[in-house]
């Protein structure tokens, strides 16, 4: 079983760090994780932690300076005085247990990330199912390129922070954050702007219906009028659940939508292979253009979204066009690979229904000869209680290669299969008991011509390095 998040809060961490306290990061290796390591690393305090796998964050974090093991016993965290932990950690880590028994502050993630945000000004949570890692990628891109000097914890890399964190300036102005709302992790944190980008059934393992997920979205937009003087949401107007959760909000708000009647919009947008070209509209307006190097209608969601984040702020609207113009995406997001036998090949981290649907619309304006689909499912209990949204969801895929799901945190108490999926989805669908297998039916019929997009949040990564890249 999953830990619990804790709710000590910023004052009372605080006071457990004290002084040059040291802290322990049990699944260190996490992107955020790592991100919060390092800020803690920054803080002045001695760090280390724990993960399975040596990878390029723990390596990053060892340059760093911090102790890192790649193991998990009781006895690393001796020496260590306040440890912090993931609630994708079990309960039964023995290093949770032994921090336990000798009576050591054990903290959530959460937690402890509400904690590091509450000495900054203006504390920037950009929240939603989908697309919150573009969104806060995109406002890393303006913010740092309009020379605020940001401080980012996002749940994605990108090329410009080289990795999912940035450290900002000393005067701790601006704290740009993903907030998770899974097991209700947002509620820890202390944001002054929160950004709602849309709504709908996920994390079914926690989440039972969407009136408990709109209620939790809700509770996260009032924190904004306890947490400082903006006391400001910006939310999607087109979204009918979004509609919902804001409907017992008072504070001051700003919306975006696809359409006339918003604070923010776009004109005369065309889509060249699938990528967004438009005005931004500022109460109708016009503030700024616009040309996406991303492709799909949503990113147009995740540009205005950012946008509107920017003019709180007073950002100037040319310099916020162009930062957004030159965002490339983040890592795992629609990321170019390269080329595998001449076809294009995209790596994507999506792995709800609507997500696959979304990135696959863009994918197929994007003009090639057909579009291939990887797809790793994750999660058992997602997958069985999405699973007629996952049914339908690849109507824009010419092929898809289904892969085993990935386990996570769960047992297979549902009865789903990939194979079943496979079966159920129809003939474009085949199911590869192994990711090998996968890669090899790709080089027995993919053309030049074609695009592979590789998508899922477990280890269908690992298809990369089998294709060379």
């Amino acid at each position: 079983m999953s830990s619990l998040n804790t709710h000590y809060g910023a004052a009372e961490i605080a006071g457990l760090l004290g002084q040059g306290q040291s802290v322990f990061f049990v699944g260190i290796g996490g992107i955020h994780m790592s991100s919060l390591a390092m800020l803690t690393l920054k803080e002045g305090h001695r760090v280390g932690g724990s993960d399975r796998t040596k990878t390029a964050l723990t390596e990053r974090l060892e340059a760093a300076g911090v102790q890192v093991f790649y193991t998990h016993e009781a006895q690393h965290v001796d020496g260590y005085d306040v440890i912090v932990f993931t609630v994708a950690v079990p309960e039964d880590n023995p290093e949770l247990c032994e921090a336990k028994r000798q009576n050591k502050p054990v903290i959530s993630r959460a937690d402890y990330l509400g904690y590091l945000m509450s000495s900054y000004r203006h504390r920037i949570g950009i929240s939603g199912m989908h697309g919150k890692s573009t969104t806060t990628s995109m406002c890393a891109q303006v913010f740092i390129d309009c020379k605020t000097d940001p401080t980012v914890v996002s749940g994605a890399e990108m090329k410009l922070m080289d990795g999912a964190f940035a450290e900002g300036s000393k005067d701790k102005d601006y704290f740009l954050f993903e907030a998770c709302e899974y097991m209700d992790s947002f509620l820890d944190f202390t944001p002054t702007l929160a950004v709602v980008l849309n709504l709908e059934m996920d994390h079914v393992d926690y989440f039972k219906n969407m009136e408990q997920v709109s209620k939790s979205f809700a509770s996260f937009v009032d924190l904004t009028q306890q947490n400082g003087t903006e006391g400001l949401t910006i939310y999607n107007k087109d979204d009918q659940w979004v509609l919902r959760a804001m409907q017992a909000y008072t504070g001051r708000s700003l919306t975006f939508s696809m359409y006339e009647g918003a604070d923010y919009y776009p004109a005369h947008i065309i889509y060249e292979r699938g990528f967004a070209e438009f005005d931004v509209m500022e109460k109708d307006s016009y503030l700024c253009h616009v040309a996406l190097k991303i492709p799909g209608m949503h990113n147009v969601y995740n540009a205005l979204a950012a946008v509107a984040a920017a003019r709180v702020y007073g950002l100037p609207g040319e310099e916020i066009g162009a930062a957004l113009t030159r965002f490339e995406g983040a890592r795992r997001r629609m990321e170019y690979k390269g080329k595998f036998l001449g076809a294009d090949v995209y790596d994507d981290y999506g792995h709800h229904p609507t997500e696959v649907r979304t990135t696959l619309k863009g994918a197929s304006d994007m003009g090639y000869r057909e579009v291939w689909c990887v797809y790793q499912p994750h999660t058992y209990s997602r997958t069985a209680v999405l699973y007629n949204q996952f049914t339908e969801a690849f109507n824009k895929a010419d092929h898809v290669l289904m892969t085993d799901i990935y386990a996570a945190r769960e047992a297979n108490v549902f009865g789903v299969s990939s194979e079943r999926l496979a079966r159920d989805i129809g003939n474009k669908a085949i199911y590869c008991d192994s990711i090998e297998n996968a890669k090899e039916y790709l080089e027995q019929h993919i053309s030049p011509d074609d695009l592979i997009l590789v998508m899922g949040a477990g280890d269908i990564y690992k298809i990369f390095k089998m294709m060379g890249f």
